[in-house]
């Protein structure tokens, strides 16, 4: 036990480092809830849905996040101060929110892949941002450990996740799934607001 207390001894984590952590493992944990078992509702649920079509869905989100996240990364790369990385992050994360919603109303592999482009910029616009603000935050000496704080607690969150997702659909089913995964992106993104104070608004 004393070793313990040592090891936990002196560790003081940045406001911003906290509620970047607590924003992600919400988003994250709400979509591990689906992830697991998207190719079945993609499949089974969805007029004229196939294999063929999870699998294009799937390369249309990585596709758009994959050209759009460049441009956004030197945007913000180029502008003084944090607070355009943060408007550039809320704009992400409201668009997974949005997204997680929409798949409630998809019932063609068109508005499947519509809301996969959704999806995608939503990732595209989010992920720089967001690494941007982590990485400028992270304390000095304690690099390793945020990192690895922050994946020890996204990491349980989407296993705890992965667990209850089918269950859930199962019992609920994947329209109430939706709407779970879109509360808790939301409530994700709420919590973003707790690191306005601490950016640099130059």
């Amino acid at each position: 036990m004393k070793a313990r207390e040592n090891w936990l001894k002196g560790i003081q984590i940045s406001k911003v480092i906290q509620f970047l952590t607590y924003s992600d493992v919400l988003m994250m944990s709400g979509w591990g809830l689906i992830s697991p078992i998207m190719a079945v509702y993609f499949t089974d649920k969805i007029i004229g849905g196939s294999i063929a079509v999870a699998g294009l869905a799937s390369t249309i989100y990585f596709l758009v996040k994959s050209i759009v996240q460049i441009p956004v990364a030197r945007w913000i790369d180029k502008r003084h101060g944090e607070m355009d990385d943060y408007h550039v992050m809320i704009i992400g994360s409201v668009l997974i929110t949005f997204a997680a919603f929409s798949y409630a109303w998809v019932n063609y592999p068109w508005q499947l892949y519509l809301v996969q482009v959704v999806y995608g910029l939503g990732g595209a616009f989010s992920f720089p941002s967001w690494l941007a603000l982590f990485t400028r935050h992270v304390d000095k000496r304690q690099e390793g450990l945020e990192w690895s704080l922050y994946y020890t607690a996204t990491d349980l969150g989407a296993a705890l996740a992965a667990g209850l997702g089918g269950l859930l659909a199962q019992k609920l089913g994947f329209t109430t799934l939706f709407f779970l995964v879109g509360i808790m992106s939301g409530i994700g993104t709420i919590f973003l607001v707790g690191i306005v104070s601490s950016l640099k608004k130059k």
